[in-house]
């Protein structure tokens, strides 16, 4: 079935709409829950381990940096760019229950992977029996 001319443009601005990425570079990310920990993984291929920031304050562990442009020699000629570069910042609130001064972070192969020990559970009520 042909398109009308109003269709064709509908598909053009939506196309370049959805195809264009948020500025800036925001890393992809893993979450899981073991036994023992809570665990985070971020994908920061190009990244240097200089430019990355962790952080944890009440609650909240914040990941953060950036992916820097690399610097174009007079001699290269770039056709296609898709790759995104700039600052990011990812948080992620935890439970209380984490041993913020046991958290440790490796950086390897361009993933950034983050392990928050879990502590026992605070007790907020407990029962005492009298004798």
């Amino acid at each position: 079935m042909p398109q009308t001319f109003s269709n064709l443009l509908d598909n053009f601005f939506n196309e370049a709409v959805t195809s264009r990425k948020a500025q800036g570079f925001t890393p992809q990310v893993d979450l899981w829950e073991t036994k023992e920990a809570y665990e985070v993984e971020l994908a920061l291929p190009g990244v240097n381990k200089e430019d990355i920031h962790v952080e944890f304050q009440e609650g909240i562990l914040t990941v953060s940096g950036e992916r820097k442009q690399r610097e174009a020699a007079p001699e290269q000629k770039f056709y296609r760019v898709e790759s995104n570069y700039g600052k990011f910042t990812r948080s992620f609130q935890l439970p209380e229950q984490v041993d913020a001064s046991a958290i440790d972070a490796q950086f390897e192969n361009g993933v950034l992977h983050v392990s928050v020990p879990k502590v026992e559970e605070k007790v907020v009520k407990h029962q005492i029996t009298v004798k």
